[in-house]
């Protein structure tokens, strides 16, 4: 006889060593490509639009590896995969609601809170994903595309790592979230600066990327081109995530640890013996079957 396993307080899915292994991976990569440009030499290929293919060609193997490893490390079972693709989805459709004016871009707000409920593979995952989906239903799909989807993944991945439920919950978590969300979404913008930056060549000398300068001073001008170019953007971007974070965000983490008790990622089934039929069942039920079956035996 099995038993169900008595639902707890919602804990992260953790990480195994092959996902924590894949994440490493998939992490080496991306700064590797987004950082790359700034130490090679002047006779080097710089464009992101070349190595975006093949980028985005290891890239999705190196997911499929992490989702595949997190289920094989017992981390993620079907319930989880599932939930994936739902908030995936969800993800996907609230990307368009903002359009990219002035940066508002809602979809980062749910990237914060599923990390932080669901935990720092799932929400890399998770972010790498909503990225590609978007993509295909906005037809934002270019040489950029791995690349958001990276800085995505590690957006949602971060908010995994913050301080757990059992030290920070209620209205001090809302405001942990909200933070983190602010400086994300300029981190985000950052990052996804530097892919685009390198590309751009004439600008003005104080501003534009010099293939060869010293890191240094490279650096500077790239800081300077975020100042410059996309300070207000980025602004944007914060300022919605704040402003849904502690609005929404105490609603929506109630649904989404209740949806991951209910779910049970985590539940083993216990089995119990010694439990015999003659225990259940009446005596009088239990001589009607055995004088019944007498009777059927002598015809």
């Amino acid at each position: 006889m099995t038993r169900p396993h008595t639902a707890g307080p919602a804990r992260p899915l953790r990480i195994g060593p092959r996902a924590a292994a894949a994440l490493l991976l998939v992490t080496l990569i991306g700064i590797a490509a987004f950082g790359w440009p700034l130490l090679a030499d002047r006779q080097s290929g710089l464009a992101h639009s070349q190595d975006a293919p093949w980028l985005f060609a290891a890239l999705l193997p190196l997911l499929v590896g992490v989702v595949v490893a997190t289920i094989a490390d017992n981390g993620m079972d079907a319930k989880a995969v599932a939930m994936l693709g739902v908030l995936a989805a969800v993800g996907a459709a609230l990307r368009p609601l903002g359009a990219g004016t002035a940066g508002l871009e809602p979809m980062f707000f749910l990237m914060v809170l599923s990390g932080r409920v669901l935990g720092p593979g799932f929400g890399f995952v998770l972010g790498a994903v909503t990225m590609f989906a978007s993509a295909l239903l906005t037809g934002g799909v270019g040489p950029w595309m791995p690349f958001q989807m990276l800085a995505l993944g590690w957006f949602s991945l971060g908010a995994g790592l913050l301080p757990g439920p059992d030290r920070i919950r209620g209205r001090a978590e809302r405001w942990m979230l909200a933070a983190y969300g602010f400086l994300g979404a300029f981190a985000y913008g950052t990052v996804m600066n530097l892919q685009g930056w390198v590309l751009l060549q004439g600008m003005d000398q104080g501003l534009s990327f010099h293939p060869g300068d010293p890191v240094p001073a490279n650096l500077a001008r790239f800081f300077a081109y975020c100042l410059a170019t996309s300070l207000g953007w980025d602004l944007g971007r914060a300022a919605l995530t704040v402003v849904l974070t502690l609005t929404l965000g105490g609603t929506l983490l109630k649904a989404l640890r209740r949806a991951t008790r209910k779910a049970s990622f985590d539940a083993s089934a216990t089995f119990e013996t010694g439990v015999g039929v003659a225990q259940d069942t009446p005596q009088e039920q239990v001589q009607e079957v055995t004088e019944s079956d007498k009777t059927a035996r002598t015809r």
